[in-house]
């Protein structure tokens, strides 16, 4: 029991002493922690929507725009199907009207060859015996992709799938916030986000495709269609985002965000802020080559439809890195970086319900959970002290250390205080001494044996030791797969639940350990009262 040398002592000393520090800012009011000098530490525990309020909002899925992209999206995969197959088959008078994929196989000879090539672009959608397109001939040689009902229900639901995964990227990156995002009914999202000043930046970096695409621009386009909004075959008429009219670019995209793998807000060389990106090999070679077969030309930098820019290519760029400049401020490059990194949306999500969440509710919880805790704090020390006389005084600083670790660690990851986190907090307060009483019990057991004091200390650390690190693994594998599997609530809970069990044996034996070795080596008692 003796055995805590000098170095353990500091090392559980200095984590005590960063822990309580970093809860500080905590406790805190926020406009004295902006007073701080910059190089202090002000990390700060966030609070959750029912504590601080914030925006509720509700999207729906625009399923026109879906059924638009998807279209496109067929398009792409039967040109570059049909021209690089063996033997190539070249079409004409290609349509997208009327929601159909429609063109002329010029060979009449290669019709079957087409047809059956375009059927291994379509997929059997789960067990419905259907497929999500259906390939039929008309007039002998033009061939039609009609999309299915049920091919279009199942990709608007793989599509809200990923746009929900998205939303929650470009809210909260570093997934601490404590947001809440999830389905609701077949075609809407329901996002509610703590703490938020600025509803309306929320929704541009939601709303925000990010469908990022670089084509060519069509030279030979006439000034005065495109300005009419008319395009040569093959190409189309897109509006520039600064609103200063419109050019005709090609539709084959040369390449686009989804070959994207990091995008952030950075300065160029006249220290404008634009966005520097990077692709993934795949894309980096595809850049690298058309730019290679166009320099001199003019290509344009689209972003949903909207063209940013529209340089010329003045020579090749081969290192996989390009930046996008346009009209940008601090603040819009990097709220397109955020939507670029996280990924494009599959469709376009609409904005049908916007609510602001009032904290007064929050300041009625925050004010009942402090009253809890103290109280529950409160008893527990009396019952500690009254039960193990000094041994519980130890097990009362420790409650106390750690409760200050507990905001201290929040604090550091940024995580979010919700009212279910207030309850795990008020829990784990009631169960941080649940390792001191293992502890002193079986101290007591030992000594009733006839075991001497440092004996006893000894084996009753020791041996109750290995009952709570087995206790507090299976509350750990509980919060871990609350925190993993749930969201909002449930996550915030768990979070709060987690910190606190590996704060609690922490000081639960470490800490009081140390306290009751520095106590004997100090006063050499010759009788032990617990």
């Amino acid at each position: 029991m003796l055995d805590f040398p000098r170095w353990k002592v500091w090392a559980v000393s200095l984590t005590i002493l960063v822990g309580i520090l970093l809860s500080i800012p905590s406790l805190v009011p926020k406009a004295q922690t902006e007073r701080w000098p910059g190089w202090i530490p002000n990390p700060r525990v966030s609070l959750g929507l029912d504590i601080a309020g914030g925006s509720q909002l509700l999207l729906e899925a625009d399923v026109a725009d879906a059924a638009k992209q998807r279209l496109q999206a067929m398009e792409d995969q039967v040109t570059t199907e049909l021209r690089r197959g063996e033997p190539r088959i070249q079409i004409g008078d290609v349509s997208t009207s009327g929601g159909k994929l429609s063109f002329i196989v010029r060979d009449p000879t290669q019709l079957d060859s087409a047809v059956e090539r375009l059927r291994t672009l379509t997929q059997p959608v789960g067990l419905t015996g259907s497929r999500d397109w259906e390939v039929t001939v008309v007039d002998s040689t033009r061939i039609v992709l009609t999309p299915t009902e049920a091919g279009a229900t199942n990709a608007l639901n793989n599509s809200l799938t990923v746009a929900r995964d998205v939303v929650r990227r470009r809210i909260d990156p570093g997934g601490t916030k404590e947001i809440t995002v999830i389905s609701q009914g077949q075609r809407r999202i329901f996002v509610q986000v703590p703490g938020v000043e600025d509803p309306e930046a929320l929704k541009d970096l939601i709303g925000q495709t990010a469908r990022l695409e670089f084509k060519l621009v069509d030279l030979n386009a006439d000034p005065n269609q495109v300005a009419e909004g008319r395009a040569p075959p093959g190409s189309q008429v897109l509006q520039m985002a600064d609103g200063t009219g419109a050019i005709a670019v090609q539709r084959r995209v040369m390449v686009s965000g989804e070959q994207l793998v990091d995008a952030k807000q950075s300065f160029d060389q006249d220290g404008r802020a634009v966005v520097s990106i990077t692709f993934n090999p795949a894309g980096a070679r595809r850049f690298g080559r058309v730019t290679q077969e166009n320099v001199g030309k003019p290509f344009a930098i689209i972003l949903d439809d909207k063209v940013l820019s529209a340089p010329n290519i003045n020579e090749p760029i081969l290192g996989g890195q390009a930046q996008i400049s346009g009209q940008f401020s601090v603040e819009s490059a990097a709220q397109l970086a955020i939507s670029l990194a996280s990924g494009k949306l599959p469709v376009k999500l609409n904005v049908v319900e916007e609510r602001t969440v009032s904290a007064e509710l929050g300041a009625d919880s925050i004010e009942s959970g402090t009253i809890a805790s103290i109280f529950a704090t409160i008893a527990v020390i009396a019952l500690m002290v009254m039960t193990y006389g000094r041994f519980g005084v130890y097990a009362s600083f420790a409650l106390l250390v750690n409760a200050f670790m507990i905001l201290g660690v929040m604090a550091v990851f940024g995580a979010s205080l919700t009212l279910p986190g207030i309850a795990g907090f008020v829990l784990t307060i009631g169960a941080a001494v649940d390792a001191n009483v293992l502890i002193n019990e079986r101290i007591r057991e030992e000594l009733r044996r006839g075991r001497k004091m440092l004996d006893a200390l000894e084996t009753g650390y020791k041996e109750a030791s290995t009952a709570i690190f087995d206790a507090n693994i299976t509350n750990t594998i509980a919060a871990v797969l609350m925190m993993y599997f749930g969201s909002g609530p449930i996550r915030g809970f768990a979070v709060v639940l987690l910190i606190g069990i590996i704060t609690s044996v922490f000081t639960a034996v470490n800490f009081t350990r140390m306290l009751v070795a520095l106590w004997i080596k100090s006063k050499r008692p010759r009788t032990l009262n617990i």
